[in-house]
C-alpha cells in the first residue's frame, strides 16, 4: 500500500481495487476461505504466457492452469482473434461469462492482455494477481509443478462481444483522431515514440501515430518502468494519473491506448478500469498495424 505523501489514498479505496490482488488473497481462496468475506464459488486461475509450458511446469500457483496467448491472437499485427473463435478457446479452456477469472503472468503484461480480451467478451469477473508469480514467490506460499487441464464447457453462456468499446479498431481510430473528446495514448519507451527506435525486429517503420501523445512505459518494448515498481508489482495508478494528464490524457476524454502489439497498451487500460475511467479502450493493432499501411499519417521526433 502506498502512503506517500503525493499519494495518500490507498489502493484499496481505488474504485475497483478488488480487481487487483494481493497474493494473501489468492492463497486464502485456494484454501477454501472467503477473503474479504466475499464468496466466491466458481473460480479458475490462469498463468498466462505466449512461450508454452516451460516455464509453467517450472511451477506455478497451485491449481493454475496453463493459458496461451496465442490462442487469443493471430498474425499479421497479433489482434485479438474473431469473436467466434474466442467462443472457442473460452469454451475449451472451460470459461464460462459468470465465473471469477484469476489471471497472472511473469510480468503482467501477458495477464493484462489476456484481461482485456476477456473483459470484452463478456466475463464479468476478471481478476489480476498484482506483482504475478514474481509476487507469489517473494510471498513464501507454495508451489505446484503438477499440469492442470481444465475441463471444457459446452456454451460460454453469453453473447460475444459484451463490451465491444474497449477496443478500437484501425477504421474508427481513423474516424475518432479529429475529435477532441478523444486523446491517443502511446504506451511506448520514449526512443520509440519519438522514432529513435522501432522497438521491434520484426517492425520497421519508427515513429508515432501523428497527434499520440506520450503515455509513458519503460525502456524498450518489453519493459513497462514506468508502470511497475522493482518488485513487478504496479505502481500507484494516481502517480500514473498524474503522468498522463502531463499530456492531456485525462478521464474526460475518450482515451485509446496503443503500443507496439497491444500487450503494454492493456496494462494501461487496467490501469485506467482500476481508477473507474469509463471511456477507455485499447487500438489492438498498434504501431505495428499502423505503421504497415504507408498512407498512414506518422510522425517522429519531440512534440
Amino acid at each position: 500500500m502506498n502512503r506517500n505523501k503525493n499519494y495518500p489514498i490507498p489502493m484499496k479505496f481505488l474504485p475497483i481495487y478488488e480487481k487487483l490482488l494481493h497474493p494473501s488473497w489468492v492463497n486464502k481462496l485456494i484454501e477454501g476461505k472467503n477473503p474479504d468475506g466475499h464468496f466466491i464459488k466458481d473460480f479458475k486461475i490462469f498463468e498466462v504466457d505466449n512461450k508454452g509450458l516451460h516455464n509453467y511446469y517450472q511451477g506455478h500457483i497451485p491449481g493454475a492452469f496453463y493459458f496461451d496467448t496465442n490462442e487469443i491472437e493471430e498474425k499479421p499485427f497479433w489482434n485479438r482473434k474473431s469473436d467466434k473463435d474466442l467462443k472457442q478457446v473460452f469454451e475449451k479452456n472451460g470459461i464460462t461469462y459468470d465465473q471469477t477469472i484469476i489471471l497472472y503472468s511473469k510480468n503482467m503484461m501477458a495477464a493484462a492482455r489476456a484481461a482485456v480480451i476477456l473483459m470484452y467478451a463478456g466475463v464479468n469477473d476478471v481478476r489480476i494477481v498484482n506483482g504475478g508469480y514474481r509476487s507469489w514467490l517473494s510471498e513464501g506460499y507454495k508451489i505446484d509443478k503438477m499440469p492442470h487441464i481444465p475441463e471444457p464447457v459446452k456454451n460460454f453462456g453469453a453473447e460475444i462481444p459484451a463490451h465491444p468499446k474497449y477496443f478500437t479498431n484501425i477504421d474508427k481510430l481513423k474516424n475518432s483522431m479529429s475529435s477532441t473528446e478523444t486523446v491517443l495514448a502511446d504506451i511506448r519507451s520514449w526512443q520509440e515514440y519519438i522514432g529513435a527506435v522501432s522497438g521491434y525486429s520484426y517492425i520497421n517503420k519508427k515513429g508515432r501515430i501523428k497527434g499520440a501523445k506520450w503515455g509513458h512505459a519503460g525502456s524498450d518494448a518489453y519493459h513497462l518502468e514506468d508502470f511497475l515498481q522493482k518488485s513487478g508489482k504496479l505502481r500507484h495508478p494516481h502517480e500514473i494519473a498524474d503522468n498522463w494528464a502531463k499530456w492531456g490524457i485525462t478521464p474526460d476524454k475518450h482515451v485509446i491506448f496503443y503500443c507496439g502489439t497491444g500487450w503494454r497498451a492493456s496494462v494501461a487500460f487496467f490501469y485506467a478500469y482500476l481508477m473507474g475511467w469509463k471511456n477507455i479502450s485499447v487500438f489492438d493493432g498498434g504501431w505495428y498495424e499502423w505503421s504497415n499501411d504507408l498512407a498512414n499519417q506518422i510522425e517522429s521526433g519531440y512534440p
